[in-house]
Parts: structure tokens; C-alpha cells; sequence
């Protein structure tokens, strides 16, 4: 199992005041943030990133835009930093929300020469993009995942055409020559990701070959993951546990009590992240019938269950039931390696652990102890769990 590094380097000072109007995402007026607070909070967190590189960590960096929760407004900004600064790491960008992107050639561009800068590191994430994002892009929710899958087809066939200039006419894409440079590294693409919470994204991830990973999701993991493999055996291949990837919260500590305090800080991020008006958490025609259909049953307190299937409201869990869910990993190494094999083989197995392993108020020396204590006492173990293809072959992938 590869663990991946993940923090949205949020702006946390603004939280309580967010907390009061009712919404930290898209209408949040941005008088909220002092942009030399700011400045230190980016360099302390891309610290932090630098200090996976050291400890043996991959790391994952994804966007949002208009909201407190993350200031990364641009994945390919951040990991251009990051590439430079680390040497081994490999550096997954989930992702890039594509279908509001208006150009995805440009996406193809940057994601290659990321490629090239990192040395062959890229690991690329091609995302539908959360609903909050529907508003601070102008896009229309109902046409989103056509408008997707044509930008998905785009920027593969433009990361690997190599013998010139190509033409494309799509539903919403037109261009006369599309010939990126540089090419990438890895041919004939960067290993390619997808998020998803459904049966249907399973399937479609299935379908291309691609890594499928799911955010905080709890029991939804397994469905989606047992579609993936079915799916896959209906077309003749067999899925590996390298083709799933799982993202939760981890706070390990030296003692239990120290993993547990770390670990109720950083669900702290996910109390708060579903805190937007309601207007924006799910515009018409952004999810499918059965996406509907589940949320409706989960109420208002959303998708994320216990392992009763109880609906967990993410507003207020304790530490105790995010755990229960299997959206947190908390304690002595031993614990957080044990609640993990635990979730592994309750849903299959998983290739890929993202570790959520700063949340808001953790501080620095916090944030870099849990991840030098995990990448040492827990992360060994992992590996054996489920070992990963090498780099080598999950490129060929």
C-alpha cells in the first residue's frame, strides 16, 4: 500500500467566523482572510510537504476555490512548487476539475510539464470537481459530465500524440492544432486517477483502467469498489488493489491519548467543510438519480455512515464515530495501522492510503511529528499489506 500525504492548506483563522454566517464556501465574503496570514500559513504548510519527501511519503494536493476550507486555487501551482523541492516523492494532483476548466489543452500542457520538471513523478487526477465549485466557475451542472468526459479524451489524446498537430471537434471543444510541448516523461501518460462516491463512477473507472479513489467516504468505498472489479472481469482484466484508493484522516501519536488529540484536530476539517448555504451543496442535474436518491435516504446529515448504517451528521461527529465510519484512523501506531487493515479488508483491499494528516488547527510541530511518527512506525507496515506495483509499472498502467 502506497500512502499518499494530503492537507487543502486551509485558512483556519476565519473558521468561526464562517461557523457564524452559516457558510465557509463560495459566498464567504474574502474580508475574512488577512493575506499576510495567509503568506505564512501557504510557506508553513509547503514546509510541511518538503518534510514528507523526507520521511518516505508520497503527496497529494487537490483545489478548491471561493471558501476557507483551501487556499490551493491551482494544483498545478502547488506541485510545481513541491516538485522542485522534493527529490523521491511521487506527486498526485487530485486533481484538476476539468469539466470547469475552459481549456484542456492547457490542462494537458501543465500536466506534462509537471511531468517533465518532477522527473517522471506525476501521478494525474482528472476530477468532476466538487458542487460547490459549480457557482465560482459559471458552469451549468446539468451538462457537467458530458462536458467531462469530452475534456478526459482531450487531454489524454494531447499528452499521447507525439506525431504532430491534431484537430479536435467536439460538443464543446474546438481546436485546429493541438501539439503539446513538452511531451511527458511517462508515455503514454501519467498514471491516470479519478474520484468518485457511486456504483456508476466505479464502473466508468473500471472501464478506462483508471484509479479510482474516494474522500472521507466511509462505508461508500465498498460498493463503488466491488462495481469497479466486477466490471473489470466483465472485460476480460482483473483489479488489482493498485486501482483503489481510500482518503481519510489520520492523527497518530506516541500514546493513544496523543493520536486521539491530534486526530480530533484534524476532523476538525471535515466538521467544518460541510458547513456552505445550502443553495450550493447540490445544484440540479450535478449528481445522478442514484446519487440523489442516496443522499435523500442519509437525510441531512449526508452519505457518510456508520458501520450500522447509521448516517453520521459530519457537522458534529465525535472523534469516536468519524472512527466508527472509517473517516478517521487515530491513536499509538499500532492502533492507526490496525483500524486500517481493518477498512482494507472490509472493502477488498486498497493500493493507496491518502493521508489526511493536517486539519485546520493542528500546528506545525504537530503536523510534522504525526507525519514523521507515521511514515516511521506505521507506513513499513502498510507496504506489506498490500504492496504496490513500482513505479515502473504503475507508469506502464
Amino acid at each position: 500500500m502506497r500512502v499518499w500525504y494530503f492537507s487543502e492548506m486551509a485558512y483556519h483563522p476565519s473558521w468561526e467566523k464562517g461557523l457564524k454566517t452559516g457558510s465557509l464556501r463560495v459566498n464567504f465574503p474574502n474580508k475574512a482572510v488577512d493575506p499576510h496570514e495567509a503568506h505564512k500559513l501557504l510557506h508553513r504548510y509547503l514546509d510541511e510537504f518538503r518534510a514528507c519527501d523526507e520521511a518516505g511519503l508520497d503527496i497529494m494536493v487537490n483545489e478548491h476555490h471561493s471558501t476557507a476550507t483551501c487556499m490551493t486555487v491551482s494544483v498545478p501551482m502547488a506541485l510545481a512548487i513541491i516538485a522542485r523541492e522534493t527529490k523521491t516523492s511521487r506527486l498526485l494532483s487530485l486533481g484538476n476539475p476539468i469539466a470547469n476548466r475552459p481549456d484542456p489543452v492547457r490542462v494537458a500542457e501543465e500536466m506534462a510539464w509537471l511531468d517533465v520538471l518532477s522527473g517522471g513523478r506525476l501521478e494525474m487526477g482528472l476530477v468532476k470537481g466538487a458542487p460547490y465549485e459549480i457557482h465560482p466557475a459559471n458552469s451549468n451542472p446539468a451538462r457537467l459530465m458530458r462536458r467531462y468526459w469530452e475534456a478526459h479524451d482531450l487531454i489524454v489524446k494531447a499528452l499521447s500524440t507525439t506525431d504532430g498537430p491534431f484537430n479536435w471537434e467536439g460538443e464543446y471543444f474546438h481546436y485546429r492544432n493541438v501539439n503539446i510541448w513538452p511531451r511527458p516523461i511517462q508515455q503514454p501518460t501519467p498514471p491516470i486517477w479519478m474520484t468518485g462516491l457511486s456504483v456508476e463512477s466505479g464502473i466508468m473507472a473500471a472501464e478506462r483502467g483508471h484509479v479510482i479513489g474516494t474522500l472521507l467516504s466511509g462505508s461508500a468505498a465498498g460498493p463503488m469498489f466491488s462495481a469497479y472489479r466486477k466490471r473489470s472481469a466483465e472485460l476480460g482484466r482483473t483489479a488489482g488493489t493498485d486501482r483503489f484508493a481510500y482518503a481519510a484522516c489520520v492523527g497518530v501519536g506516541a500514546t493513544r491519548a496523543e493520536g486521539y488529540r491530534r486526530a480530533d484536530i484534524i476532523a476538525e476539517y471535515v466538521r467544518t467543510s460541510v458547513v456552505v448555504a445550502e443553495p450550493f451543496t447540490n445544484p440540479p442535474g450535478y449528481n445522478s438519480v442514484n446519487a440523489n436518491v442516496a443522499m435523500m435516504k442519509g437525510g441531512s446529515k449526508g452519505f457518510v455512515k456508520d458501520r450500522l448504517g447509521n448516517p453520521v451528521d459530519q457537522r458534529t461527529a465525535t472523534l469516536e464515530q468519524f472512527m466508527d465510519a472509517g473517516t478517521v484512523f487515530a491513536g499509538s501506531p499500532d492502533d492507526v495501522y490496525t483500524q486500517i487493515k481493518a477498512l482494507n479488508d472490509r472493502v477488498g483491499g486498497i493500493g493507496h492510503l491518502l493521508f489526511f494528516g493536517q486539519g485546520g488547527h493542528l500546528d506545525h510541530k504537530d503536523t510534522l511529528e504525526n507525519i514523521r511518527l507515521f511514515g516511521r512506525e506505521v507506513m513499513p507496515r502498510l507496504r506489506e499489506l498490500n504492496p504496490a506495483p513500482s513505479q515502473k509499472q504503475a507508469a506502464a498502467e
